[in-house]
């Protein structure tokens, strides 16, 4: 998403992009709703077509450049199935490998209402129609409770993106669900959330001083915390800049101690459960 501040120098974007495959990153997670299409072009102009990268995309919401939100809720399966077309044309691809059925059950960001609201099973049956056609090849699932995710399980998972971080653990269920299933696990804000009410894990204590100790950026204790908490993690940190991309890449050197482990665990361990609602959310938006 952060690729779309490159809009006036698409070739800076095409420049991230391809450091990224030098440094090795294989997983490139997208939608054609970022910058309606702009950010899945760079994508198409950055990766060729027969390279092994894993380009994950995602559908739920379309692109809306003047509502209260960059893009709004698209949650029936006509619009599911368009999306897919979207993508598809704006990647200049014949099949997507993993598509991530952005359900809007939990916040923060966009919330379904009236119409949008659709019953789980009639959302998968597309999806596993565009996987039995070959437009897509795996189905992920996007903002969805544990609940949503026990449901969904015999259509067949490849993996699970929710917003997760050492401050944010509420879905630590749907985690461990996720591990003994063999399911990815794609946590979105890894490191907070710009939205109000949120804090960030770069300024916790406990999270400076580790990384004091051992020398790195507070943002890599963070992100190292993820890849170590259980297996199975992929990290998905956005950005435009090609320092923070090389910064977040070097994170898998990064190794936390058993004691690191330990104090970072405590800094969150009261967010297992405890419910997370910014000002101005609605309980059944959490």
């Amino acid at each position: 998403m952060q690729l779309e501040r490159h809009r006036r120098d698409p070739a800076a974007g095409v420049a991230v992009l391809r450091r990224a495959l030098e440094l090795g990153v294989d997983h490139i997670d997208t939608a054609d709703f970022y910058g309606a299409g702009f950010v899945n072009d760079l994508v198409r102009r950055a990766v060729p077509a027969d390279d092994r990268t894993v380009i994950v995309s995602k559908v739920g919401a379309v692109a809306d450049p003047g509502g209260p939100y960059p893009m709004r809720p698209a949650q029936r399966p006509a619009e599911l199935r368009a999306a897919v077309e979207d993508n598809l044309r704006s990647l200049g691809r014949e099949s997507i490998p993993v598509v991530n059925l952005r359900r809007l059950e939990i916040g923060p960001g966009l919330a379904a209402e009236g119409d949008q609201v659709v019953d789980l099973d009639d959302q998968l049956a597309e999806m596993v129609a565009l996987r039995d056609e070959g437009k897509i090849d795996a189905i992920g699932l996007s903002a969805v409770t544990v609940e949503t995710l026990r449901r969904a399980l015999p259509a067949g998972i490849a993996c699970v993106q929710n917003p997760y971080n050492l401050l944010d653990r509420r879905f630590e269920g749907a985690l461990e669900l996720a591990r003994r299933e063999g399911i990815a696990w794609v946590p979105f804000f890894p490191l907070g959330s710009a939205f109000p009410g949120f804090a960030k894990v770069t300024d916790q204590p406990a999270v400076t001083a580790v990384a004091a100790e051992i020398g790195v950026s507070a943002a890599q204790v963070g992100l190292a915390w993820l890849l170590g908490h259980a297996p199975g993690i992929l990290l998905i940190p956005g950005t435009g800049s090609v320092a923070h991309l090389e910064a977040n890449v070097a994170v898998g050197e990064v190794r936390l101690d058993e004691r690191s482990t330990a104090a970072l665990d405590a800094v969150g361990a009261a967010t297992i459960t405890a419910p997370i609602t910014p000002p101005g959310w609605p309980a059944e938006a959490r």
